[in-house]
């Protein structure tokens, strides 16, 4: 598998899972300024609308995935020894779903104006608040669980983690402290601490490149 990645998105959370299950996979970072890759590679071809995560497979039609929790969800149905996902046509995996969508929806996409500094005053104030009100939802689940869907690890704790990006978009989450909780314990997760470092190798070494 190749996987394409850029700095601090959503392809983390890819990343995190794909080191879970101890698969191989090849990193192609790309640059989002200069929209170059690792590789060569012209990266209209992998993803015309240009952002990470793209997932390319080696079966027999070399398809190519993207959004990082239908990636995550496919490995996860993959390897469903792993117990990453509860099982497809399953209402658990209903309500699973459901989570994720909320976490994707209400959380993570809502940091993306912020960041990119695309609102006035007044609806800087309503995502921020809209955000909050998300992250407590998390914050009392995990008061009764260590992660965020129950007892075990699962993709919607990597893929939370992958997009908690409250210092980047200015959310003051502080007072949260059960998420905050689970973040230093995820951070310390041998998963996450490859998938940083891994991350930061490919693209210093890409940064190289284009400084050559």
């Amino acid at each position: 598998m190749k996987l394409y990645i850029a700095d601090k998105t959503s392809s983390e959370a890819v990343q995190v899972v794909i080191n879970e299950l101890g698969l191989p996979v090849e990193l192609v970072h790309y640059d989002v300024k200069d929209r170059s890759t690792s590789t060569g590679e012209n990266f209209a071809a992998v993803n015309p609308l240009f952002y990470v995560p793209v997932l390319a497979l080696e079966n027999a039609t070399l398809d190519q995935l993207t959004e990082a929790t239908v990636i995550t969800a496919y490995l996860a149905d993959q390897h469903p020894e792993a117990g990453l996902a509860p099982a497809p046509g399953t209402l658990e995996r209903v309500k699973f779903d459901q989570l994720q969508t909320f976490i994707v929806t209400e959380i993570a996409q809502r940091h993306v104006p912020l960041m990119r500094k695309l609102m006035n005053e007044e609806g800087v104030a309503w995502m921020k608040a809209k955000i909050v009100a998300g992250y407590a939802i998390l914050d009392e689940r995990l008061a009764s669980q260590p992660f965020i869907a129950g007892d075990g690890f699962s993709i919607a704790d990597a893929f939370t983690w992958a997009t908690m990006w409250s210092e980047r978009s200015g959310v003051d989450i502080s007072h949260l402290k059960n998420l905050l909780a689970w973040k230093a314990r995820m951070d310390e997760r041998p998963s996450v601490r490859k998938a940083l470092a891994d991350e930061a190798a490919v693209a210093a070494a890409h940064k190289a490149q284009l400084a050559a």
